[in-house]
């Protein structure tokens, strides 16, 4: 692998939910959750993606979460801050905001809406790559942008020295066995259900919506997994599966958050234009939490084992 400005740690990095207290932010209850991902010995945190409602976000309450999770994280974990827009001019703008506000990494998520052609990825990746010398970690969510980073223009990227990463969501497991053969970066898995076969392939890691709920399980997932111990990393890796389909039941990141509220770690609500669940929604998330969930976040930060 060429050399990066930037080496992103192997392992779990949280996707963190934005919890709200009515209209604003709730200070609180965020640190309370950034703690529990450091306590249970993640790799990183990411603030402000699209599980932490980014788009609905104002730059004030931008600066403060990302701010605020890099003072609580700093010597203990990266913090990898989303700054992605469907305007290369906005992504510039806010890539060098998360930069001064003493982010690890950015994370940019491909034009949405605007559906541009590989080769106009090419450019808009490139564009921020050489203006902005911070690591960038690309995010491919064709589920949420409508268009796919295809390997090869992930790996015309990846010769930047700052596009440090790929997180792959497509969904599309030959593609992302390419993109991790051909790309000169690291592959980290963006889909709590493929985490296995993507760690198989040679992912160096998730950046996972489950940890949120999860984090010390998710962590001993990683560890087991890098430490070459599948007979306790499969059935961790199975174990997962109810809680994603949890977490998956709506669209993210309005389940995973009805969860955490249950656990009395934040308000359930998510900003217009998400809505809470609807009511039999509610009763299945309700059922799993109290039948299975409760119990295991119990247990879930009982001291985590060192990292692999």
């Amino acid at each position: 692998m060429a050399e990066k400005i930037w080496e992103m740690p192997d392992g779990i990095y949280t996707a963190l939910v934005t919890p709200f207290a009515g209209q604003a932010v709730d200070h609180n209850a965020w640190r309370t959750l950034v703690q529990r991902q450091i306590d249970a010995g993640v790799s990183g945190v990411v603030p402000v993606g699209c599980t932490g409602e980014a788009g609905v976000l104002s730059n004030t309450e931008r600066e403060y979460l990302v701010k605020s999770a890099v003072e609580m994280c700093a010597g203990k974990c990266s913090v990898i801050a989303g700054s992605g827009s469907n305007s290369t001019a906005l992504t510039l703008e806010l890539t060098r905001k998360v930069k001064q506000w003493g982010a690890d990494a950015a994370m940019l998520i491909s034009p949405y809406y605007n559906k541009p052609q590989q080769h106009g990825l090419v450019a808009h990746y490139r564009a921020v790559a050489r203006a902005v010398e911070i690591p960038l970690v690309l995010y491919n969510v064709p589920g949420r942008t409508a268009v796919n980073i295809l390997p090869e223009t992930a790996a015309e990227l990846s010769a930047e020295p700052n596009i440090v990463a790929l997180k792959e969501a497509s969904g599309n497991l030959a593609q992302i066995e390419r993109a991790i053969d051909i790309c000169d970066m690291k592959v980290f898995s963006g889909d709590d259900g493929l985490n296995f076969n993507i760690f198989g392939m040679g992912g160096r890691g998730a950046i996972s919506v489950v940890s949120n709920l999860l984090p010390g399980a998710m962590v001993r997932f990683w560890n087991a997994w890098a430490a070459g111990d599948i007979n306790q990393a499969w059935p961790l890796s199975r174990a997962f599966d109810p809680v994603t389909n949890a977490c998956f039941i709506e669209s993210n990141p309005v389940p995973v958050k009805e969860l955490l509220c249950l656990a009395g770690l934040c308000h359930r609500d998510p900003r217009l234009p998400l809505m809470p669940v609807v009511e039999a929604s509610l009763t299945y998330l309700l059922q799993f939490y109290e039948g299975t969930l409760a119990e295991l976040m119990k247990s879930d930060l009982m001291k985590p084992e060192g990292r692999a």
